[in-house]
């Protein structure tokens, strides 16, 4: 066992075929999620549309150069770590990781579900099982709910209540439907309880409430709207939509009505981070303002709210230990993705090793352990 060293803000779980079906009536059998047997391979469907395959890839395939498709994946060979929780714990030791913020596999696409009803109570269902889930080694696993905001004072009683349940954050969508951005004032009853409450939200890649742009060719709606595999195209420039929401939230003023939110971006690396923070300040002190543009207090710049309230996950991004001080020491936090296929398992160390040489130890543990410990409250005494 490697001695543990680190812990991981962003982690997953495979969940289990029967997560849903097993919690609902038989009118809802066959809109929740489900796994349906197909000759290439089991696959989750969900209210008609057919989702994602119910794999997450074999962890260190990449690193032995092996094929990580998924598309002939089966429930039944689920990757034990992916779904045994002493199983996920045995790996951590393995890779030296203490901790874990434990998030969704397929929960990632489901805000695509377009019915607001269904898709509320997927999240609901979903959170009592992670809670549980993460209860069977409190002190290492730490779960994150989902949560829909489509009506807001729903979203915020689940986010209660998921508190209750002992969840310590919240995964929202990385991009709500553009009539209602999180620069609305409709979103300040949610942000509120974030805040009070003590749990960060993540906007996680993926995400989107409305599937983004894939570059797709026009055909069956179902495919356009969840396919499980998006185009390059889309990996390359999935920060943009992180980036939109959270402009949204300092120029909308979020983080001066709530100064003790905590937001969390989450595997979009952390290179574009820079580049957007002088783009924020030098829009808002030199492009012309429209009538609707607010004024910081007492000089504040937008940057000043991204160092206070917004925190960059990365999992390998060769230049964070070179950015590291623009974007600031403090706002940074690793993440494994196991067991995900592209993940670092079970070589962290060694690839936290090569992106951070020179880093100095305090700071290095600052993004490794402790910065994410604080956020999550993991107690790293023992």
């Amino acid at each position: 066992m490697a001695k543990p060293w680190a812990v991981s803000s962003d982690s997953h779980i495979s969940e289990p075929p029967d997560l849903w079906t097993s919690r609902v009536g038989p009118e809802l059998a066959e809109r929740v999620p489900h796994v349906v047997s197909e000759e290439q391979g089991d696959w989750w469907h969900a209210d008609s549309h057919r989702l994602f395959t119910v794999a997450a890839g074999t962890p260190g395939a990449r690193f032995e150069g092996k094929d990580r498709a998924r598309t002939e994946a089966r429930a039944g060979n689920y990757y034990p770590g992916a779904h045994i929780p002493s199983a996920k714990i045995e790996d951590m030791d393995a890779d030296g990781v203490y901790g874990e913020l434990v998030y969704p596999t397929l929960g990632i696409v489901l805000f695509r579900l377009p019915d607001r009803a269904l898709l509320s109570t997927v999240c609901r269902i979903y959170n009592d099982w992670i809670a549980e889930f993460c209860n069977a080694f409190p002190v290492r696993l730490k779960g994150v709910a989902m949560i829909n905001l489509d009506d807001v004072e729903e979203g915020a009683a689940e986010l209660e209540r998921a508190a209750k349940l002992g969840l310590k954050g919240a995964m929202i969508s990385v991009y709500p439907d553009e009539s209602v951005s999180y620069d609305m004032p409709i979103y300040d009853r949610f942000w509120a309880a974030a805040q009070d409450l003590d749990m960060p939200l993540s906007l996680h890649v993926g995400t989107n409430r409305n599937a983004p742009p894939t570059g797709r060719p026009p055909g069956d709606p179902t495919i356009a709207r969840f396919h499980a595999m998006p185009t390059p195209a889309y990996y390359t420039n999935a920060a943009h939509w992180v980036e939109m929401s959270l402009a949204n939230m300092v120029f909308g003023g979020v983080f001066e009505r709530f100064p003790g939110l905590a937001t969390v971006s989450l595997e979009h690396e952390a290179a574009w981070a820079p580049h957007f923070l002088n783009l924020m300040d030098y829009t808002y002190t030199q492009r012309p303002q429209g009538k609707d543009w607010i004024r910081f207090k007492d000089g504040a710049l937008p940057s000043d709210s991204f160092r206070r309230n917004i925190f960059i996950s990365y999992q390998e991004d060769p230049l964070v230990g070179q950015l590291r001080s623009i974007i600031g020491v403090d706002n940074l936090l690793w993440g494994s993705d196991y067991p995900h296929g592209e993940g670092t398992f079970p070589r962290s160390r060694q690839t936290l090793d090569g992106i951070l040489e020179g880093v100095p130890e305090l700071e290095r543990d600052k993004m490794v352990r402790t910065n994410t410990s604080r956020l999550y409250s993991f107690d790293l005494r023992d």
